[in-house]
């Protein structure tokens, strides 16, 4: 009879052969088991979205229709003269043109991303972009291709399928480089700050939403925007494109009333957000240390973790120029 040691040789012996012939499996490290859970958190933030990748690629799909109908527009109404006549020279001006240019391959990109999928994409919608001279659209294209920033990073948290993320930090680094150029262009410091600022969906269509008049059935979104939010009336000179830090600002908004906190957002934040206490007959304070673009929520609450989430909006978000 052979030995129990003898028998247990043999098994583990067959054990090692069957292992042997079957197909080599990776081992997840600390760091894969990192990503995985990521993973499992990008997912549960878009399904409380109630958002699938190719809903993100259909809003994404969205805003690059309305840049691309921006500039269209806004080249058609003003001749290259106006853009001279704000001292941007030739070459300023092929590479502005560039710049719609490449919004359009944007859309393209996407539209053909979304086909394969089997889905239908979004068609373009009809807007009201009020233009008056060239010197105001090329401050709006500053603030679109901020947000447009601010979009597809805000988005990148979302998304669970690789090649989606591919595809869209392909036209975020882009994107990038439209407001560099603008800003430059437009004699404002080129790159006021050292990060730029993710913004959730919502708050990028209610940026959105005041530019678009109706859109065809079928390419309306799931998303509402929040109630607006603006710089009150009676603020002398100061607007919302040139605020000082340290400068007390008054907001309106017809849900000022929920609000306890302005929030502003900018990069470099810890938590990416400052809140100030907010008082409807005072409004409130812009916080020392901030630079650039900043966008201005009214808020429920003023965490100190200075993390901002879309259920603590009231109103906004505002674009503000912060020196």
């Amino acid at each position: 009879m052979p030995s129990i040691k003898k028998t247990l040789g043999v098994v583990v012996a067959g054990l090692a052969a069957v292992t042997s012939a079957l197909p080599a499996v990776p081992r997840l490290n600390r760091g894969h088991l990192e990503m995985y859970q990521h993973a499992k958190r990008q997912n549960a933030a878009a399904a409380a979205l109630g958002l699938s990748d190719i809903d993100i690629l259909q809003f994404a799909l969205t805003l690059e229709w309305l840049e691309a109908t921006f500039y269209q527009q806004g080249f058609a109404e003003f001749p290259a003269a106006d853009f001279q006549a704000l001292g941007l020279q030739q070459r300023e001006i092929e590479d502005l043109l560039k710049i719609g240019k490449t919004e359009e391959q944007h859309v393209v990109l996407l539209q053909s991303a979304i086909a394969q999928a089997g889905v239908q994409p979004v068609q373009p919608c009809t807007y009201n972009f009020g233009f008056t001279d060239a010197a105001g659209m090329v401050a709006t294209a500053a603030v679109l291709e901020s947000v447009g920033v601010s979009a597809y990073l805000g988005a990148a948290a979302l998304v669970s399928d690789g090649s989606i993320l591919t595809t869209a930090g392909s036209i975020l680094t882009i994107e990038a480089r439209h407001q560099t150029f603008i800003r430059a262009a437009s004699k404002s410091v080129a790159v006021p700050q050292a990060f730029d600022t993710p913004l959730s969906p919502k708050q990028v269509f209610s940026l959105a939403a005041p530019f678009i008049q109706s859109c065809p059935d079928g390419s309306n979104l799931i998303l509402t925007a929040f109630p607006t939010l603006a710089m009150a009336a009676g603020q002398g000179a100061q607007s919302a494109q040139a605020v000082v830090a340290g400068a007390t600002v008054q907001l309106q908004s017809d849900a000022a009333a929920a609000a306890t906190h302005c929030a502003f957002s900018t990069g470099g934040l810890p938590g990416g957000t400052v809140f100030t206490e907010f008082r409807a007959d005072t409004g409130c304070v812009v916080p020392q240390g901030l630079a650039g673009i900043t966008y201005v929520n009214l808020a429920s609450a003023g965490p100190l973790t200075g993390v901002l989430t879309d259920e603590m909006i009231v109103a906004g978000p505002m674009v503000m120029q912060v020196s």
